[in-house]
C-alpha cells in the first residue's frame, strides 16, 4: 500500500539533538487572535501542519490577509470587529478540535448564520459542550441530534456574559468560553476545572481585560470586552506533546541520551514528563526561560537502568491527555503493573484512543485489563517482538500512528502502519526527524 509504512528493525542506541516544530496548541491560538489584531503579527516556527493550515484558510475566508513564507507567517490583522461575515459562509476545521470550538466563541456575533464543517473523525466529536455555554451568551446554534458537526452558529447583537462551570477539564470549552466573552459587554466569570491555559497566558502577555484565580483544584477566570489587540510577533517554541514520542523512544531504548531544543514547558503540559519521571525515566530542563508568559527549556531525557510501574495520580491526566499513548508503551516495558484510571477524556479525541491504546498493547503481547475510563497494564521487561502487527482503520489518528511507529522501533517485530499521511494533522515532519535516528 502506498500510503502505509513499514518497519522491520529495531532503532539502536543514540546520543543526539533534534529540533521539533511550532507547539500546535500556541500555533492556532496565535493564527485566530491576530487576525482581530490592529496591524500586522509575524510568527517564526510556526507549526504548517493540516489543523493549523486549516486555521488560516478559515481567518482568511472572514477577511484576513495571511502570507507564508516556509515557517514564517504573517496576518494583517482586521481589529476587533472587523470579520467580514459573508452569506452562505462555510469553515472546514478539519481535524481540530481546537480550530472548531475555538473559532465557535469568535464567530458569536455573526450577524448571518455560519457553517462549521470538519473531517471524518472530528464529525464523531461532541460540541454540545460549546454549544451549550454559547447559547447562554445569545448566539443561536444547531447541531446535529447527536450533537456532532456540522455546527451552524448564528450570533447576537444583544450578547449577555455569562457564569458558567466547566466540569470537563477541557482548555477548548475554556478557550472558547474566554473568547465569547471578549466579544461581550460586561463580566463573564468560568469557573474551570484545571487544564492548559495557553490562552488566558496569551490574553494576560497582550494585556486584554482578563483576571485570574487559581485555586487547588480549579480556576477563576473573569473575562470583558475587548476593545482592541496589539500585533503579536511571536516565536512559536517546540511542541512538547510532539517532543513526548522521542522522550517515550529515549526511555525505551538501552543505552541513550537525547537533548531536545527550545520546548513549550507550560506547567499545564508537564505532566507526561512528570509521570515518566516516577517511571524512572531521567529527564531534565535546562536554558529554562519566559517567553510572552510562556516558559520554555531544553529537555535532556537519559535512558533509565530500569522503568518502574506506576499507579497514575489522576489530577495528572488533563496535562497529559494528549501522551498518554506513549506512556502506555513506557509502561508496557515497566517492572510490576502500571494502572491509568478516569481517562472518559482520551476516548473523545480524534479516535478512542483508550481504546486504541490497549489494542495496540494486546497486539504486542502485553496483558491489559480496560474499563470504559481506566487501563492496567502488565509489564514486561523483557519483551521482544518477533511478528507480524497491523495497525489500520484507526481514524487516521495522528498519535495513534505516531505512537504505533515508536513501538516498532522500541520492541521489534514486523510493522504494517497504514495512512501514513496521518501525521500531516499535527506534525508533518515526524517520519523525516525519525530518520535522522536511523542512520
Amino acid at each position: 500500500m502506498q500510503n502505509q509504512i513499514v518497519i522491520k528493525k529495531k532503532i539502536k542506541n543514540y546520543n543526539k539533538k533534534i529540533i521539533i516544530p511550532g507547539d500546535k496548541s500556541l500555533s492556532i491560538r496565535w493564527v485566530l487572535i491576530s487576525s482581530l489584531a490592529n496591524g500586522i503579527s509575524t510568527a517564526k516556527n510556526l507549526l504548517m501542519s493540516e489543523d493549523v493550515i486549516a486555521a488560516i484558510k478559515a481567518i482568511r475566508k472572514l477577511g484576513v490577509k495571511a502570507k507564508i513564507n516556509n515557517t514564517i507567517c504573517k496576518i494583517y490583522g482586521v481589529g476587533i470587529d472587523g470579520y467580514k461575515y459573508r452569506r452562505g459562509l462555510t469553515i472546514n476545521a478539519q481535524n481540530s478540535g481546537t480550530l472548531g470550538r475555538l473559532l465557535a466563541g469568535l464567530l458569536i456575533n455573526s450577524p448571518h448564520p455560519i457553517k462549521i464543517i470538519g473531517d471524518k473523525s472530528l464529525s464523531k466529536r461532541d460540541f454540545k459542550r460549546i454549544a451549550k455555554p454559547l447559547r447562554k451568551f445569545g448566539a443561536h446554534l444547531k447541531l446535529k441530534k447527536n450533537y456532532t458537526l456540522p455546527l451552524i452558529i448564528k450570533g447576537s447583537q444583544n450578547l449577555k456574559p455569562i457564569r458558567y462551570l466547566e466540569n470537563k477539564g477541557s482548555a477548548q470549552v475554556k478557550s472558547s468560553i474566554i473568547f465569547a466573552g471578549a466579544r461581550t459587554s460586561g463580566r463573564t466569570i468560568i469557573k474551570s476545572k484545571k487544564s492548559r491555559d495557553h490562552t488566558e497566558r496569551l490574553f494576560k502577555y497582550l494585556r486584554l481585560p482578563i483576571k485570574l484565580k487559581n485555586k487547588k483544584n480549579f480556576d477563576l477566570i473573569e473575562v470583558n470586552k475587548v476593545k482592541k489587540i496589539e500585533p503579536l510577533n511571536y516565536k512559536i517554541p517546540a511542541d512538547l506533546s510532539s517532543c513526548a514520542f522521542f522522550i517515550a523512544l529515549t526511555a525505551l531504548l538501552k543505552d541513550s541520551k537525547l537533548t531536545i531544543k527550545d520546548v513549550n514547558i507550560n506547567p499545564t503540559r508537564t505532566a507526561a514528563l512528570i509521570i515518566l519521571r516516577k517511571m524512572g525515566v531521567k529527564i531534565s530542563l535546562v536554558n529554562k526561560k519566559i517567553y510572552k508568559g510562556e516558559q520554555s527549556a531544553d529537555i535532556c531525557i537519559k535512558s533509565p537502568k530500569i522503568l518502574k510501574s506506576i499507579n497514575c495520580p489522576t489530577y495528572l491526566n488533563s496535562g497529559a491527555i494528549d501522551e498518554f499513548l506513549v506512556i502506555f508503551l513506557v509502561a508496557a516495558k515497566a517492572k510490576g503493573i502500571s494502572y491509568f484510571k478516569k481517562l472518559d477524556e482520551l476516548n473523545k479525541k480524534e479516535s478512542p484512543r483508550l481504546k486504541w491504546g490497549s489494542k495496540i498493547l494486546k497486539k504486542m503481547g502485553i496483558k491489559v485489563i480496560t474499563t470504559k475510563n481506566s487501563i492496567k497494564i502488565f509489564g514486561n521487561p523483557k519483551l521482544k517482538i518477533d511478528k507480524k502487527i497491523v495497525i489500520q482503520k484507526y481514524l487516521k489518528d495522528h498519535r495513534v500512528f505516531m505512537a504505533s511507529v515508536i513501538a516498532a522501533l522500541s520492541f521489534g517485530g514486523e510493522w504494517h502502519i497504514s495512512d501514513r499521511d496521518a501525521v500531516n494533522t499535527s506534525f508533518p515532519s515526524f517520519l523525516k526527524i525519525i530518520n535522522q535516528f536511523m542512520r
